[in-house]
């Protein structure tokens, strides 16, 4: 599954110990009106950002949801990048 660099970043904030790791939780998932299930995935990598989580993420943060999702995007497309060489794939030109 992806994983999403750039919004980690940002969430790292909220990913402390004990007690206050708690309550920066609980405040993250009432502020974005989100599941702690659904975030707990995005945090620990197991799920990439959604459009609706995008534009959730974008309200909480101030940060446009275009840019998480072009972040998530380019994050997707990197594994697929390193492989290019092994692709063997023929280029193609106008006639």
């Amino acid at each position: 599954m992806a994983r999403y660099f750039c919004c980690r970043k940002s969430l790292d904030q909220f990913r402390c110990s004990g007690d206050l790791a708690f309550l920066a939780v609980e405040k993250l998932i009432f502020s974005l009106r989100s599941g702690r299930k659904a975030l707990s995935i995005i945090v620990n990598g197991k799920a990439g950002i959604s459009p609706e989580m995008a534009v959730r993420l974008s309200i909480a943060f101030n940060i446009s949801s275009e840019s998480w999702i072009n972040q998530q995007s380019q994050y997707d497309l990197w594994p697929a990048e390193q492989h290019r060489s092994e692709l063997h794939v023929s280029k193609l030109f106008a006639a």
